[in-house]
């Protein structure tokens, strides 16, 4: 079976090696988005699915719009694939190459669809409270994550569950799953089932502004954002001038009084009231400065006590 891989984050590269390790499969090629500057340097970073890609002697395509590049269309013609597979390559395919495989384009998506459509389910089912999630494979249309479903698999979501911790999850049983579907989906075992548009969720996008703490909301919905939001955008909070990352706090039940947002310093312990109660804010990180424990932090800037962040 021959397959073109779309991917591009080191979420992507579970499911690529599992379809290079198959003897049933030959990635012919990778398309993966340009390589783009990263970290403070600033310094041009090849993507994960690029370096595993190149480690194995794939053929890497990296087109700056599948769109208006007026050569990709014709590259993957030439290839003659079976079937292409989307693991987050983080933009909308257009139809005219997602019709190009003999057996048009398939994708992972990290929720039960039709829950959880677009670029963060991940994080959403974590900051709604949700108790599961899965993972789908699905025939790939130009909507977003509206086409027809072929498989899933059911993951129930722990109380202290992260986005770290449901990624490992979701590589836990994403690999086999596209597997084993793929090879049903090419033989003709496996009828798609269109999905119930009625009961869809859409995710966005999510920016650095989403992060910032709104110490009016409930304390339940701040813990669960500060799990979902670990990887980006992060959650934080003003603390002056200077921007204050809360990296892990838990609801509290000690009882201050104070206005939301309020620092509170007691027995060596940091708590921050919201309209609902308290949090405990067990780690920080200053800007531009490492993570530390709460307990740490407190020592060298005592003067938070009594303080109201925004």
């Amino acid at each position: 079976m021959k397959i073109i891989f779309f991917g591009t984050p080191a979420f992507s590269t579970p499911f690529l090696s599992a379809l290079i390790n198959d003897e049933s499969v030959e990635v012919l090629a990778a398309v993966t988005q340009p390589d783009k500057p990263s970290g403070r340097g600033g310094s041009v970073t090849p993507c994960a699915v690029k370096v595993l890609a190149e480690e194995h002697g794939i053929k890497v395509l990296q087109p700056l719009s599948l769109k208006k590049d007026p050569d990709i269309q014709k590259q993957l013609e030439e290839l003659q694939a079976d079937v292409s597979i989307v693991v987050a390559y983080g933009k909308l395919i257009p139809q005219s190459i997602l019709d190009i495989p003999k057996h048009g384009t398939i994708n992972v998506h990290p929720s039960l669809l039709p829950l959880h459509r677009g670029p963060s389910p991940m994080q959403w089912a974590i900051r709604e409270g949700d108790s599961e999630t899965g993972v789908t494979i699905m025939v790939l249309d130009a909507g977003m994550d509206t086409g027809p479903l072929l498989a899933s698999e059911h993951l129930s979501l722990d109380l202290e569950e992260t986005y770290g911790s449901l990624v490992t999850k979701v590589h836990a049983v994403g690999p086999t799953l596209l597997l084993n579907t793929l090879k049903r989906f090419v033989a003709g075992d496996i009828v798609a089932v269109d999905q119930d548009d009625s009961k869809a969720t859409l995710t966005t996008l999510l920016s650095r502004d989403d992060g910032r703490v709104v110490w009016d909301e409930g304390i339940n919905a701040i813990e669960r954002k500060v799990r979902a939001y670990q990887a980006w955008p992060g959650v934080w909070t003003m603390w002056g001038d200077e921007r204050l990352k809360l990296s892990s706090v838990r609801v509290s039940d000690f009882l201050a009084d104070v206005p939301a947002g309020t620092v509170t310093i007691h027995e060596g312990r940091m708590f921050v009231d919201s309209v609902d109660g308290t949090l405990e804010i067990l780690e920080v990180q200053r800007e531009g400065k490492p993570k530390m424990k709460a307990e740490a932090f407190i020592k060298g800037n005592a003067s938070i006590d009594g303080v109201q962040l925004v």
